[in-house]
């Protein structure tokens, strides 16, 4: 491993720089000490000297100044203390040292409450409020467009008044609006939260921030993205951004028609027909929240898709004969008692064993024990590494029952199942009845064709080095939609292999 020369160093004679914390292709950040302070902790950015150049220069120091001006003004925005250059003339600036979460991390598996959503949410509309007021720059009034919003961006805080509280961070790319300045630039941004107008390189004001805030919106109370393109390059986001309508809200999140209405709003194509400000977007959230008090009905406990569990649980350990601890398993207490389908690994002395829980009624259990088992593994690489795992049980009498689950190969616990998936061949499934979910019902095995087995193992080992660039969600959708378009295709296999004695069927 190469040696960092900046730890240990002492900058600017005053911060004492202890170890890197993010590294991104413009810059580094650095947790040191302020010296002069005692000890106190901060952040020290420095600009990549590989991109360092004049232009770079300029917009780094502008990004200083944003910062500790808007910091100043909301305890919403990352605060920037100090500025200034090294002595190999790199510009560094220190600012207050944030430990927390990213909301890209608290919605990577499942979709905010509602309670919780709309305390965060105000949250960051406070913060760009702030930011599109504006701050007096070279003696002029210039409102503050930050470019980038989208949940990376976006720290949660704990605060010993306020709890949560949200700092929204990277003012690297925002831009300062001047009078009588060039407002045309080149496309900066990240496609799946940017407005159709910032795409096309137009004049920016704040319902540009108001249109990604949108997206944002959506993905925080749904788990999902508004809209996904055709395929993952500017072209088809421009065309996703620009012409495509956002996907209905599910009826099974119980969201108030109001909420809806106004996420529709900010996505609005045309930039006239969204809030014309922040100060809208939060007098609609405090209506909102007045309805959900009036109607008693806000919660804190919102379900989400009940086939859509993240592969991201506890193992469990067996001893013993393993058919046997199959059918002792208890049913989790951290999940519901509805039908839902998730993966598991299973712990033994003969090793880590693959295996699906599945809770349906008892009677529908009954009907597919004598079932064509079929499983096919849908893969996408980008924008973010998972596996959709897809199990059919098929019979002439009830038809197809279909297990699909996703397999996050970004995780430790979804690298293991593919892993385990591919070098066993094999996976059990555990029925458990509404009716009496304390234990295992029956279980059935499932094996994996060969050249499945080869994708698996080569699935996991390609992705551990590849780099997310989005939410899993939009991978889950992705897969999602293929998995609709094949699905007759399967159907139509199924019916055609009949279900005079029970078999298994791997792959198309």
């Amino acid at each position: 491993m190469t040696e960092d020369r900046n730890e240990g160093r002492l900058l600017a004679n005053r911060y004492r720089i202890i170890e890197l914390v993010g590294k991104g292709a413009m810059g580094q950040v650095y947790r040191a000490e302020d010296t002069v302070l005692g000890g106190l902790t901060v952040a020290i950015k420095f600009v990549a000297q590989a991109v360092l150049n004049e232009k770079r220069r300029t917009r780094f120091e502008q990004e200083a100044t944003i910062c500790a001006l808007l910091g100043e003004k909301s305890i919403h925005i990352v605060q920037v203390r100090d500025y200034g250059l090294d002595e190999y003339d790199v510009p560094f600036y220190a600012m207050e040292f944030l430990q927390g979460k990213g909301l890209n991390d608290l919605i990577k598996h499942r979709p905010l409450s509602l309670k919780r959503f709309l305390r965060l949410t105000r949250q960051i509309c406070l913060g760009l409020q702030c930011a599109h007021q504006g701050i007096f720059f070279k003696g002029e009034l210039c409102p503050i467009i930050h470019r980038d919003i989208k949940p990376s961006n976006i720290l949660i805080v704990q605060d010993s008044t306020l709890g949560e509280m949200v700092k929204i961070l990277d003012f690297g790319i925002a831009k300062l609006i001047q009078t009588g300045g060039d407002q045309t630039h080149s496309f900066q941004g990240t496609l799946a939260y940017c407005s159709p107008e910032q795409m096309e390189g137009k004049e920016l004001d704040n319902r540009s921030n108001i249109y990604s805030l949108g997206v944002m919106m959506y993905e925080m109370i749904t788990g999902e993205m508004p809209i996904l393109p055709e395929n993952n390059s500017f072209g088809a986001w421009y065309q996703a951004h620009r012409y495509y309508s956002p996907e209905p809200f599910r009826d099974d999140l119980n969201l108030p028609s109001s909420l809806q209405d106004l996420i529709y709003q900010c996505l609005a194509k045309k930039r006239e027909q969204r809030p014309q400000g922040m100060d809208e977007v939060l007098e609609a959230f405090t209506s909102i929240e007045e309805e959900i008090e009036k109607s008693k009905s806000a919660s804190d406990g919102l379900t989400t898709n009940s086939l859509d569990y993240a592969s991201t649980y506890p193992t469990q350990t067996a001893t013993g004969n393993d058919e046997h601890y199959y059918l002792n398993a208890a049913w989790p207490p951290d999940k519901p008692r509805q039908k839902i389908v998730f993966p598991r690994l299973i712990n033994s002395a003969h090793g880590a064993f693959p295996s699906l829980w599945v809770m349906l009624d008892k009677e529908d259990i009954e009907k597919r024990l004598l079932s064509t088992r079929y499983n096919q593994f849908l893969f996408i690489m980008s924008p973010h590494p998972m596996v959709l795992w897809i199990t059919a049980l098929h019979n002439t009498e009830c038809g197809t029952r279909w297990l699909p689950c996703y397999l996050d190969l970004k995780t430790s616990s979804g690298q293991r199942t593919a892993r385990s998936l591919g070098e066993l061949g094999y996976y059990r499934i555990l029925f458990f009845a509404l009716e009496s979910a304390d234990t295992c019902q029956h279980v059935l095995t499932s094996t994996i064709a060969g050249p499945q087995r080869q994708k698996l193992h080569d699935w996991a080992q390609s992705s551990q080095t590849w780099e997310s660039h989005a939410s899993p969600q939009m991978s889950k959708q992705l897969l999602r939609r293929e998995f609709e378009n094949i699905k007759p295709k399967i159907q139509f296999k199924l019916e055609s292999l009949g279900t005079d004695a029970p078999s298994n069927v791997s792959g198309l």
